[in-house]
């Protein structure tokens, strides 16, 4: 059975940085952060393949830091500059199947998700 555990996440003011780690059991294919604010739809925040190539989107690049640690088994947000609007709850997402051409922010195509950890960025 695949496991995510969450960690990280808080309140900080707008300008900080913060981080969040996903540990997880097996080695998947594709892992991804993605993000809830109240009143919104999920949102894909960063993604992370095999090979490390990596995808951001458009509202966090130059911010955010996508990177995994295969030795560690974690998968890590680094979060810089932060911004109100990156208030939410943010979830890992992971899947170990291939998809010809990713799944990269389909989010419906991840089997396996965190728990959720809430970020609260003040202004």
């Amino acid at each position: 059975q695949v496991r995510l555990a969450e960690s990280g996440g808080g309140s900080v003011q707008a300008g900080e940085s913060l981080s969040l780690s996903c540990a997880y059991t097996r080695t998947m294919y594709y892992m991804a952060w993605f993000r809830q604010a109240p009143g919104k739809e999920r949102e894909g925040v960063a993604a992370i393949d095999r090979d490390g190539r990596t995808m951001y989107a458009d509202s966090v690049k130059g911010r955010f830091t996508i990177s995994k640690d295969n030795a560690k088994n974690t998968l890590y947000l680094q979060m810089n500059s932060l911004k109100f609007e990156d208030t939410a709850m943010y979830y890992c997402a992971a899947d170990e199947r291939w998809r010809y051409g990713g799944i990269w922010f389909a989010s419906n195509s991840y089997n396996y998700w965190s728990q959720g950890t809430q970020v609260t960025v003040t202004s």
